[in-house]
Formats: structure tokens, C-alpha cells, sequence
């Protein structure tokens, strides 16, 4: 299975819209019946998000419910349930393990929790641990960076360590970045890509078909990288005990993890 790397959403009450995210080359889909929904389209969504999904996708399409402790969710839920088209639940605003047992016992769908309070990143773990059904979770940043009160995106990088290290420590992949709103700031896009695959994450969450280019040119390996990934692997290959590469680098069963997943990642390069 291929490892996504981008995370496309698209609102539930254009469907045209969620058309062509199919098309854009997102690895995943993400039709939101939540944040991009007005309140007075909240059922149009819901039933034509229904209708849409009553058949299989060409690649896998997740939907954000509405906030499980609002009026909405069931409902979503219900609509949801066994829908072939669906290939997973996203849950926002989730802050206990409870919730996400509840949501497990009304689907067969695969969940993934975002994180997006102060309550929901101190449950990270057990959020994570809390039922098979749960396959990855995620921060909400711009939820999160208002419960906090946090006036720089760098207060955001402790919360965002906790959740990688959550996400690992339950056996989880990492998880994708936040979305980066201004869809015309490329360049910043670029750069809080850089530095959200140097604490841990893998891939990005986008909402704009121009977004996705670039989070995928920065978590894909540069050749640097595989050169070094793929010396690492022989060299542990040849199985003569301690060693260290040319630059003093120690080989250990960790560093070679590393480079297999490095490695791992080398079909996706164009």
C-alpha cells in the first residue's frame, strides 16, 4: 500500500468539488461535512455526500463528521455507516477515548481522531489506544491554537511532538501536518513542511489542489537522502558486526530503520 503523503479536503455540499479532488492526485480525499459546511447546507451535505459515496472510489475517501458532542454527528454517523464509498471516519474535536468507542460501535469504518484541545492533546495516547477501529490521529491546529491562546505557530510545536509521539507509541504511522490555510503562500507552505517532517510527521493535509505539488516534493526523499539510505542498507547488509559510514555514523538497528523507510518512500519520486 502506498504511504499517503497528501490529504485533499474537499466540502460535502459540492459535490462537483469533491469530483475533482478525485481527480487532483491527492493520495487521499477528505470530504468535510464539518468546518467548510455552512449550517443551512449541514443536511444538503449530508444527503448528497450519501449519494455520492453509494459506490466505490478510485482511491480512498474519508469523511469529517460534525464535533461528536454536537447535534449533528449522529446523524452523520447513521448516513455513514455502511457506505461503500467510505473508506474512513474522520472525527474532530475528540477529547477522550470514550468518544471514540461510542463512534466504533455504530460503523465498521476505519477512524481517525483529530486533536484540536488542550482536553484532546493531554488524551492524545489513550485516544490513540482506545479501540482497533482507530488507524491514525491528527492535530486540528487552528481549533487548537485558539483554546490555547497561543499567538506564535511555534507555541503549537510541544503539542505537535505530543501527538507524533502519541501516534508511535500506539503503534500508529506518524501523522500527517495540519493544513496550511493561505493557499496562495507556497512558500510558506514549503518551509512549515520542512519543519514539521524534521519533528516527525509524514505527509499533509491540503484544501487546495495547488497545495498538494509541493507537500509531496517536501516529505518525498531528496537524492542526497537515498544515496545515504541506500549505503546504509549494504553496509548492514555485509553483516560484519559494528561499523560506522565514512562520516563516523555508527550503524545501529535504528539508523537502518530509518533508511528502509527512506527507502521505502523511493517509488513515489518522479
Amino acid at each position: 500500500m502506498t504511504t499517503p503523503l497528501t490529504w485533499l479536503y474537499a466540502p460535502a455540499d459540492r459535490p462537483h468539488l469533491v469530483a475533482k479532488a478525485l481527480l487532483a492526485g491527492a493520495d487521499v480525499v477528505v470530504v468535510d461535512l464539518e468546518d467548510a459546511v455552512a449550517p443551512d447546507r449541514k443536511e444538503y451535505a449530508r444527503a448528497a455526500t450519501a449519494e455520492f459515496l453509494s459506490d466505490p472510489q478510485p482511491l480512498p475517501v474519508h469523511v469529517r463528521v460534525n464535533a461528536l458532542d454536537g447535534p449533528l454527528a449522529a446523524a452523520d454517523l447513521k448516513a455513514l455507516a455502511h457506505l461503500p464509498g467510505v473508506s474512513a471516519l474522520r472525527l474532530p474535536k475528540v477529547t477522550s477515548p470514550d468518544q471514540i468507542r461510542r463512534v466504533a460501535r455504530s460503523t465498521s469504518h476505519p477512524l481517525y481522531a483529530l486533536l484540536e484541545s488542550a482536553l484532546g492533546i493531554e488524551h492524545a495516547y489513550a485516544v490513540a489506544r482506545a479501540h482497533p477501529a482507530v488507524c491514525g490521529i491528527a492535530l486540528g491546529e487552528a481549533d487548537l491554537k485558539a483554546d490555547l491562546g497561543a499567538r506564535t505557530d511555534a507555541a503549537l510545536d510541544w503539542p505537535r511532538s505530543r501527538v507524533i509521539v502519541a501516534a508511535r507509541a500506539a503503534g500508529l504511522p506518524p501523522p500527517p501536518q495540519s493544513v496550511h490555510p493561505d493557499i496562495r503562500d507556497l512558500a510558506g507552505l514549503a518551509a512549515t513542511c520542512a519543519h514539521g517532517r524534521a519533528l516527525g510527521f509524514l505527509g499533509r493535509a491540503a484544501i487546495h489542489p495547488r497545495q498538494l505539488p509541493v507537500i509531496e516534493r517536501a516529505y518525498l526523499p531528496t537524492e542526497e537522502e537515498l544515496e545515504r539510505a541506500e549505503t546504509i542498507i549494504k553496509a548492514a547488509t555485509r553483516n560484519e558486526g559494528a561499523q560506522a559510514l565514512q562520516d563516523g555514523t555508527f550503524i545501529d538497528a535504528a539508523v537502518v530503520a530509518a533508511a528502509q523507510r527512506t527507502l521505502s518512500l523511493a517509488h513515489r519520486r518522479g
